[in-house]
């Protein structure tokens, strides 16, 4: 009696096979249609090539625009553009060639580096190797064929590789017709279910295995999709990510640099360092009526970081600080802050507190220094010195969930103000390693589970999610993440609940009850590090910043000289009106001026002639239009000063307005 495997499929149905039946088989029983459209197969959530024997469990038959399918895609062109390689430049030898996000990449020792100029060719040899649709089939082989294959093939990477196998693996093998690698798998079926939405991007050099002491390799880097308009849209987003990069507009509208005497910390510009305290100003308006701001100390004795936790656990990832010189007898280890909560905790304890006076909550703008390898720091998004706007709410564990309520208002309102609706909210659970008892994390989780509920019930248009294991080693985190206007997705703002460093601190206030207890502490930060708030504003705005938030929001610029002394005055008249304005009077064509002020992103361009200042008005030209719109100078001024007023201060003169009327 010959032994049969029960499979489970999406509908609930059962179904059973002989033993030793494949994917394709269980394929080909359901319909002839969808075996033709199968790439491969899941087994309770575990993607397998086609060929192989199913076993008992859930599974799923995947196709080629099934989500799972794209990474297949990508792992079969790497392959094919390994095989491309090797056709076009025998005797170069492939190293390993991974999916990556958003794509995939394979490593090449080569004598001669290749060059960009070599893209195209190697893509046209991979569309014929795609056209040959040639069956991917697998092989296992024992350790020594592999190395003895991979030897006698020149593939010295191909056989340290086979070595760095663990025993009792498997060693497969797979094929592309005549043409193989050392692979895990899985894959399609055959080459020709790549299709044709792939282009190669660019080449790089990588050390052999990430070491500098290796020899340098050439990298070629890919990228594919399921459809052609996939492919075009991630192109277009890319190409609109070339040209809103912020650290090229942060050159052409002259707001900060970096060198390399102080890598990863900024040198701000007088325009950067405006519109940077523009939004520190405003979110420091949008916290005074809840928060006192307070400011905690940059350099604390090593101790501070041990009781909290962050020596253990990020030790790595902070700046010591020792006394230089041999004339002092302090030999004390100290540190620069990497984030501001154990200094929040000393002012929290600093004299005893009642649980009248619960909320509690403290705010602060502070500088804080995180050590980040130098290949990770990429312009405003990633430095080793940056500002957060971090804040820390103390309070009773009945206030938990209304402050996180709380908070989220807050985050959301902030967001909107910048023009940002799509927000996804995810809450990120316990980590393996992390401290603090079960019973704490599991209260800590519920109150969160409950409050993402309750938001997702609140609005409509906000996304959920769950991150298990994502969260801090301290507590559970609500992780937002905003949307760009091309797209991208920018996590910034954290609300994390922490019942852990009260505990570790020894923090306390004083019931109702006369009894010392432990405060729920909330750790809150909306745009996380405000120099990356500030390159997420730029990249999304293009450089072309809402007149509030702009650093030089209006040029006047004149036609004639004869112009000048009414240019002067409109310029005064708009800065009584509390705008930024500059002027230009210089000797040159006024479309010279608007070019020139166009390029460093200047939103309005105020033209005065002689005209004009006969008739005491103004042509306003817009950042990025060819239109002129010519309005009387009052008429310019109040709309102009409106439009440069921050939203939350429009709001409260509109919530004034109404209450008096």
């Amino acid at each position: 009696m010959s032994q049969s495997v029960s499979l489970t499929f999406p509908d609930g149905s059962v179904r059973s096979y002989d033993a030793g039946a494949t994917g394709r088989d269980v394929a080909e029983s359901i319909s002839k249609s969808l075996a033709k459209k199968a790439v491969a197969v899941a087994i309770d959530g575990t993607v397998r090539d086609l060929s192989d024997p199913v076993t008992e469990g859930k599974i799923e038959i995947i196709t080629r625009n099934d989500d799972r399918a794209l990474e297949l895609i990508r792992h079969d062109a790497a392959h094919v553009m390994a095989e491309a390689v090797q056709e076009l430049w025998p005797g170069t030898q492939v190293t390993i060639g991974p999916v990556i996000e958003n794509g995939f990449y394979y490593d090449f020792a080569k004598n001669e580096p290749f060059t960009p100029d070599d893209l195209p060719v190697i893509e046209k040899k991979m569309r014929e190797i795609i056209q040959r649709n040639a069956p991917f089939t697998k092989q296992i082989w024992s350790r020594e064929k592999a190395k003895e294959v991979f030897a006698s093939k020149g593939e010295r990477y191909k056989v340290e590789l086979v070595d760095a196998i663990p025993e009792g693996q498997d060693l497969k093998i797979y094929y592309q017709g005549d043409w193989f690698d050392l692979c895990r798998g899985p894959h399609m079926a055959s080459t020709g279910q790549i299709g044709s939405a792939f282009k190669l991007m660019k080449v790089a050099g990588a050390y052999w295995r990430g070491d500098s002491n290796n020899p340098m390799l050439t990298r070629i880097y890919g990228t594919a999709f399921a459809e052609q308009a996939d492919l075009d849209n991630y192109l277009h987003i890319l190409a609109e990510a070339e040209k809103r990069d912020h650290r090229r507009l942060g050159r052409e509208m002259d707001l900060f640099h970096f060198q390399e005497e102080g890598p990863g910390v900024v040198f701000w510009h007088g325009k950067g360092w405006r519109m940077f305290q523009t939004l520190v100003s405003y979110m420091r308006r949008r916290l005074a009526d809840d928060y006192q701001e307070v400011n905690a100390p940059q350099v604390l004795d090593k101790s501070l970081w041990e009781t909290s936790g962050h020596w253990g656990w990020y030790r790595d990832n902070m700046f010591k600080v020792t006394v230089a010189g041999d004339e002092t007898d302090d030999d004390r280890v100290f540190a620069l802050k990497p984030m501001n909560c154990p200094g929040h905790i000393q002012i929290f304890k600093h004299g005893l507190k009642s649980y009248r006076e619960l909320p509690i909550r403290l705010a602060e703008f502070g500088a804080v220094h995180r050590y980040e390898p130098s290949g990770a720091l990429h312009g405003l998004m990633r430095v080793r010195g940056f500002t957060q706007d971090d804040a820390h709410i103390f309070c009773t564990d009945e206030q938990m969930a209304a402050e996180c309520l709380k908070i989220n208002d807050l985050i959301l309102s902030v967001y909107k103000d910048f023009g940002f609706d799509e927000i996804t909210i995810k809450l990120s659970t316990r980590p393996d390693k992390r401290v603090g008892s079960d019973e704490l994390w599991d209260r800590a989780e519920s109150v969160m589970m409950n409050v993402l509920d309750t938001i997702r019930l609140q609005s409509n248009n906000i996304k959920t999610g769950i991150l298990p294991g994502e969260g801090a080693f301290y507590g559970p985190k609500f992780e937002y993440t905003l949307k760009d206007a091309i797209g991208r997705e920018w996590q910034c703002g954290t609300t994390q609940v922490d019942f852990n460093l009260p505990e570790r601190f020894g923090a306390f206030y004083i019931d109702q009850h006369s009894e010392k207890t432990q405060p729920v502490m909330i750790h809150r930060a909306i745009c996380g590090s405000m120099e990356r708030f500030l390159g997420i504003l730029i990249e999304n705005f293009a450089g072309h910043m809402p007149l509030w938030v702009s650093p030089q929001q209006v040029v006047v610029a004149t036609i004639t000289s004869e112009a000048d002394d009414y240019g002067n005055e409109v310029a005064e008249a708009l800065r009584d009106a509390g705008l930024n304005v500059e002027t230009d009077f210089r000797n040159e064509k006024i479309n010279y001026k608007i070019r020139e002020h166009s390029v460093t992103k200047v939103p309005v361009i105020i033209v005065c002639g002689k005209k004009e200042a006969e008739e005491r008005s103004v042509n306003i030209r817009r950042l990025g239009s060819q239109q002129q719109t010519a309005m009387s100078l009052d008429e310019a001024i109040a709309s102009l000063s409106i439009e440069a007023t921050p939203p939350d201060i429009l709001r409260k003169r509109e919530a004034k307005r109404a209450k008096v009327a």
